[in-house]
C-alpha cells in the first residue's frame, strides 16, 4: 500500500487530498439537503401567513415576532443554500478544501438561524393558538433547549466520549 496517499481520514482511509476532498464535499451536500429542504418549506409557509385574515388581527408585538421569524427564515435559507452557489463560482479553481471549509461553516450558522426561526415560529403560533404568552414562551423556550441539546450537547459529549475511549487504548 502506499502510505504517500494517506491523508490521516481515519482507519482504512486511503484517498489523495483531492479524493478526500471530493468525499467532504458530497458528504457536506448530502448532509445539507435536509436541511434546506426544511428551511424552504418553513419560509414559504412563514411567507403566506402574511396573507390571511387572522394576521390582520395580530398585535404589535406578534407582527413584530412574524417580522423577525421571517428574516430569520431567509438567513437561514440563504447560508443553507450558500454553499451550491460558492461551488457553483467557485468550481474548477482548486479552492475545494477552502470550499468546504467555508461551506461549513454556513451550514453551522444556517442550522442555527433554521433553529431559531423554528423557536420563533412556534412562539408566534402558540400565542396566537392558546392566547397565553408565558405557555406559549415556555414551550418555545423548552423546543429550542431540545434543539441545542439534541445538535449541539449530545454530539459535544459523543465526540469527548470517543476521544477519551481512544486515549485510553
Amino acid at each position: 500500500m502506499d502510505d504517500s496517499r494517506n491523508t490521516g481520514g481515519g482507519p482504512g482511509r486511503d484517498e489523495s487530498p483531492q479524493e478526500r476532498a471530493d468525499r467532504q464535499w458530497d458528504e457536506t451536500l448530502q448532509e445539507v439537503r435536509v436541511a434546506q429542504t426544511g428551511a424552504q418549506i418553513l419560509f414559504g409557509f412563514l411567507l403566506s401567513v402574511a396573507f390571511t385574515p387572522r394576521f390582520g388581527t395580530l398585535d404589535g408585538f406578534d407582527k413584530g415576532l412574524y417580522t423577525v421569524t421571517v428574516v430569520l427564515g431567509a438567513c437561514a435559507t440563504a447560508s443553507l443554500i450558500a454553499p451550491v452557489s460558492f461551488h457553483r463560482l467557485l468550481a474548477g479553481h482548486d479552492l475545494k478544501p477552502v470550499l468546504i471549509r467555508t461551506g461549513s461553516r454556513l451550514i453551522a450558522l444556517g442550522l442555527a438561524l433554521l433553529a431559531l426561526t423554528i423557536g420563533c415560529a412556534l412562539l408566534l403560533l402558540l400565542r396566537t393558538a392558546t392566547g397565553n404568552p408565558v405557555l406559549a414562551a415556555t414551550v418555545a423556550g423548552c423546543t429550542l433547549a431540545y434543539f441545542a441539546t439534541t445538535w449541539l450537547v449530545l454530539p459535544f459529549l459523543l465526540l469527548r466520549h470517543e476521544e477519551r475511549r481512544q486515549t485510553e487504548r
